[in-house]
């Protein structure tokens, strides 16, 4: 396991805490579902940021293309992260009759399901170098 891999992977688990601390406090106001969805910008912005200065040195790419490409790859991961974090909370945990802060550890599972994809989609598209094949 490489260095930026960890890296990326313990950026990713802060990103995913702030994500899923926004999810909790937009749960107070809105159904689970689309909490989901409008959590996930904030947990998103903090780990382009931080991968961007900590793992992928995007300093010498345009941050703008960058952001717009780690939207792209996102949005991606959102739906995987969206249907995982549901099947569990609304279908799985039920079956099983497992409650115990069940939509949480749902979403948590979920933010974890697409971590290697997820790195790869950024390494080689979203921090890319210009000139540098996709």
């Amino acid at each position: 396991m490489s260095r930026q891999f960890v890296l990326f992977v313990a950026i990713g688990g802060f990103a995913a805490g702030v994500n899923l601390l926004a999810r909790i406090l937009f749960n107070i106001v809105i159904d689970f579902e689309w909490a989901v969805i409008i959590a996930y910008p904030f947990g998103m912005t903090v780990a382009f940021l931080l991968n961007r200065k900590y793992v992928f040195d995007g300093e010498g790419g345009h941050a703008g293309g960058q952001y717009f490409r780690f939207f792209l790859v996102n949005l991606v991961a959102l739906v995987q992260i969206w249907v995982v974090s549901v099947a569990l909370a609304m279908w799985l945990f039920p079956a099983l009759g497992f409650t115990w802060h069940a939509d949480t550890i749902a979403h948590g599972i979920g933010l974890a399901s697409p971590i290697v994809t997820s790195y790869l989609a950024h390494k080689h598209f979203s921090f890319r170098r210009t000139g540098d094949p996709a």
